[in-house]
């Protein structure tokens, strides 16, 4: 981060301020959250960071804990983001799927100053505790990227729309299964190899379909 803090008191020029504030705000947390874990970061480290004052944090979010909220919510629209990049390139049903996939690699394969170390939200969960707030907003997160995957399922011709819940979930594992061994070993390798077998599977279930289990 870099530049100073802008003013944040009364007058016309300080909604402005504030949201710049924000951003820089959210920006430094995210980047201190995913690199060093939420309990590992403190609100000076972000605000050090971040370039503002203490005050300037307290006046955009309430606690640490709406910052973490708003953390974990903007990571959600952040992969949202990705994904839509790539469904715009998809063409027909199967690269669809693909597509929801595909936002997982390029999550893995954005620049991160001390590395890749999985999926921020699943990271950011396990350091919550059972009912907090931002375990709802993890949660959701990975019931709709399941969500996306049945939707898309169901659009491919030739495979039966009993097996499209089973199969999503199933892909759904697959993924999150090789987020994490991804983010064990630094690299996107099994979430290509994820990629490929999603869409084996997909294949296989529309052969198995039409009578030709091979």
């Amino acid at each position: 981060m870099t530049g100073s803090a802008q003013g944040t008191g009364s007058g016309s020029g300080s909604a402005p301020a504030r949201g710049r504030a924000r951003d820089r705000v959210l920006a430094a947390a995210a980047e201190c959250f995913y690199d060093h874990g939420i309990n590992g970061t403190g609100i000076d480290t972000i605000t050090a960071a971040a370039g503002v004052a203490k005050m300037s944090l307290y006046n955009n979010f309430a606690s640490k804990d709406d910052l973490v909220l708003a953390y974990l919510t903007a990571r959600h629209e952040e992969w949202l983001g990705l994904y839509r990049r790539r469904l715009a390139d998809a063409a027909g049903a199967r690269q669809r799927v693909a597509a929801v996939v595909d936002a997982y690699v390029d999550h893995a394969e954005m620049a991160y100053r001390h590395g890749f170390r999985g999926c921020g939200l699943l990271n950011a969960a396990a350091e919550l505790p059972a009912g907090a707030p931002g375990r709802e907003v993890v949660r959701r997160h990975k019931e709709e990227v399941e969500a996306l995957l049945a939707t898309h399922l169901a659009e491919v011709d030739g495979l039966p729309a009993a097996r499209v819940p089973d199969l999503a979930e199933h892909l759904s594992f697959l993924l999150e299964g090789a987020m994490a061994r991804a983010g064990l070993e630094g690299a996107s390798g099994r979430l290509h190899r994820v990629r490929e077998l999603t869409l084996e599977l997909v294949d296989a279930g529309v052969r198995s379909a039409a009578g030709h289990p091979r």
